[in-house]
């Protein structure tokens, strides 16, 4: 049976105002009646209504709305258990039970506010049976009332967290203000800090602050709100676990489980949602690095054929490192050199030592390095960190699957180390090596190791048999 109102068609808006106006502090009964739940052929034919943690969610902005104080939500929710589809609900639920309610949203990225979190607006406000009381467009809602177009809205603002000030606070005296973050743990400090501005209305505003995301990063802002976090006394926070949650796949999750065990991180993060360890977004631990430019002794090339050496590219340095299996020799560091330069030092190196294969970062201005020793006919390969991975996206070592390029070559290079690579001693790259974190993303349908992006340094990598 569907719970949706029932409402007389004689008198249908006056009975959608007076329901509205009823629904003003009670979330949870204005999203059942809202939405089609159970109606045959509908979109929400097999749902009877809001998952428990949901629900849970929307009671307890029903029992403190109003009370002079702004609400202040986390969740972290791993895959799939329909933390956007609440927050929708939230705004529609705001917007349509108080006039002139101002929202705002945003998300990690760009295209993440573009491509998932807006639409999973869009798509509940037309099933709402107050839709019609609201105009969606490509970054905004607003009322169709002429007379409160510009103050009864919500936009979709992305953010930049060297020009937070979109973020700052505003007044919305005597109605309500809504704030929604998705994918939160992305989502720079600097923009946590700007919108507390909101918080500073005047205590009959309503306020909402709504902030929803995956826990994948434990240095996070995102991370501060929840138990043991330095901000966690001022939120109501919630851990969703997907085994339990409605609409998550279930499949999926035992999937992961058997994959990588239930106190695995990756299991911690998508399954549990619970943040990673301390310190374990760290891609490559400090004693690898420590080991191996402590390495003494004789040198082993069977490693040889099984490395893929790491290419990274910046702005003010070119480095040319040179390989021998296990060996690395001391790098070339090169500063204030254009393409051409550069190209001209490696043929220099390529004439000195003959190396059987070079690789250099074929992005930016490293595709200039790639064509000009190819032209030079230097045994050259280019490298497009973005790329998709080898094969499967398995590494053979660590059955880890990597969603890029870049991750991949990371994560071999990081077996390499363990299977006792030798370093020289370099503390500029001993840093460069253990500040990388990771975080997972999305590729082909599947969770796979992400690394979190760094200013990269122009590595250009040669390996050979016969270097000394």
């Amino acid at each position: 049976m569907s719970g949706r109102l029932a409402v007389p068609a004689l008198d249908y808006e006056d009975r959608l105002i007076q329901f509205a106006a009823s629904c003003r502090h009670d979330p949870l009964r204005f999203v059942l009646a809202a939405y089609p739940w159970g109606e045959r052929g509908g979109p929400l034919e097999r749902h009877s209504g809001p998952d428990k943690w949901q629900a849970e969610v929307l009671g307890h902005v029903r029992d403190n709305i109003g009370m002079g104080r702004p609400l202040r939500i986390a969740i972290a929710g791993g895959v799939g258990p329909g933390k956007s589809a609440l927050m929708a609900w939230i705004v529609n639920w705001g917007m349509t039970t108080c006039v002139d309610t101002r929202c705002r949203i945003t998300a990690a990225t760009g295209p993440q506010l573009s491509t998932a979190t807006w639409p999973e607006m869009i798509k509940w406000l037309r099933m709402s049976l107050w839709g019609h009381w609201f105009e969606a467009g490509e970054r905004r809602i607003r009322s169709v009332d002429p007379a409160h177009r510009e103050s009864w809205r919500c936009d979709a603002i992305t953010w930049d967290e060297h020009r937070p000030e979109a973020f700052a606070g505003f007044h919305n005296s005597g109605r309500r203000i809504i704030y929604g973050f998705d994918e939160s743990a992305a989502i720079a400090d600097s923009i946590f800090r700007e919108s507390e501005g909101i918080l500073a209305g005047s205590e009959d505003t309503e306020i909402v602050w709504l902030v929803l995301g995956n826990p994948t990063r434990s240095n996070s802002m995102f991370r501060t709100l929840f138990a043991g976090g330095k901000h966690a006394h001022l939120w109501k926070a919630w851990h969703i676990d997907t085994r339990q949650a409605r609409m998550s796949d279930k499949t999926q999750i035992a999937e992961w489980i058997n994959s990588y065990g239930i106190d695995s991180d990756f299991v911690r993060v998508r399954v549990l949602s619970q943040f990673p360890r301390v310190g374990s977004t760290q891609f490559i631990a400090n004693d690898l690095v420590e080991q191996a430019m402590d390495q003494q002794g004789e040198y082993d090339v069977t490693l040889y054929d099984r490395v893929s050496n790491v290419a990274r590219f910046s702005d003010d340095a070119s480095v040319i490192r040179l390989r021998r299996g296990r060996r690395t020799l001391p790098i070339v560091k090169l500063r204030g050199m254009d393409t051409m330069q550069v190209a001209a030092r490696v043929a220099e190196l390529n004439e000195m030592c003959r190396p059987d294969a070079i690789f250099v970062d074929a992005g930016g201005p490293g595709a200039g390095v790639v064509d000009r020793c190819l032209y030079l006919k230097l045994p050259v390969t280019g490298i497009d960190f973005g790329s998709r991975p080898d094969g499967d996206m398995w590494s053979a070592n660590s059955g880890i699957r990597y969603y890029n390029k870049r991750a991949e070559m990371f994560g071999r290079l990081r077996d390499w180390l363990a299977a006792g690579a030798m370093l020289k001693e370099d503390k500029e790259l001993a840093t460069e090596l253990t500040s990388i974190e990771y975080g997972y993303g999305m590729r082909d349908g599947r969770d796979s190791i992400l690394l979190e992006k760094k200013d990269d340094i122009k590595c250009i990598s040669c390996i050979s048999k016969n270097l000394i």
